[in-house]
């Protein structure tokens, strides 16, 4: 597992998997909103957890048909089902990958980026924690969408068409935290919502990932 973990890591990097990708994205679509709904401190603050939470989503998003295609090209992944390794490792091994190259960095460059969206910066620890949290979910819940689309021309679009209402849980109460922590509300309701989410996507969706590999390496054998 741990081989297979550095390999994607290094994948990640090299074939431009979305280390930079993602954070890129991030960056441009938290700059670009000032200048879409005004300097205006006070609006710009009212909006601060949902843009960033979106753009986070959004940037997550654009990597995701990356976890298998490269493996499925290059008959990696058949591989890989035959090896001792179960397939649900294999999952939830993509997952983590795809959230230490996407997630984190995104979670980290949060906080900072939301001092051009004027976020008090007493939430920061907040931001952080909830997109730590949720992307680690969004990434499972990816991988699952990926393992669905994986072998299918142009299969980007119909990847977000399928994983995007999967994520909206996730945004909702991740948003919802950071706003009620920027409103001075408790905010730990939505928190163990947003990690009761994630905990359930990496409980059940590896097997969920594994049979549908399965089942689309049969089909193209």
């Amino acid at each position: 597992m741990k081989a297979l973990f550095l390999r994607d890591l290094r994948l990640a990097v090299r074939a431009g998997g979305g280390f930079g990708l993602g954070l890129a994205f991030f960056l441009i679509v938290v700059v670009l909103v000032p200048f879409g709904v005004g300097p205006e401190t006070e609006v710009l603050r009212r909006i601060a957890p949902g843009i960033l939470w979106v753009a986070a989503l959004l940037a997550a998003l654009l990597t995701l048909d990356r976890i298998f295609a490269l493996d499925w090209e290059d008959g990696s992944l058949a591989l890989l089902a035959t090896s001792p390794l179960p397939l649900e490792a294999v999952a939830l091994v993509k997952a983590a990958a795809h959230w230490v190259t996407t997630g984190m960095p995104l979670a980290v460059a949060a906080p900072f980026l939301g001092i051009l969206l004027s976020l008090d910066w007493a939430v920061a620890p907040v931001l952080l924690i909830t997109l730590l949290i949720g992307t680690l979910g969004l990434s499972v819940i990816g991988t699952f969408g990926a393992a669905l689309t994986v072998g299918l021309r142009r299969g980007g679009l119909l990847l977000s068409l399928l994983v995007l209402p999967l994520y909206v849980p996730t945004l909702i109460f991740g948003a919802e935290a950071v706003r009620r922590a920027g409103d001075g509300q408790p905010y730990g309701t939505p928190l163990l919502l947003l990690g009761g989410i994630t905990l359930g996507a990496c409980a059940l969706l590896p097997f969920a990932s594994a049979a549908v590999l399965r089942i689309n390496l049969r089909a193209s054998a």
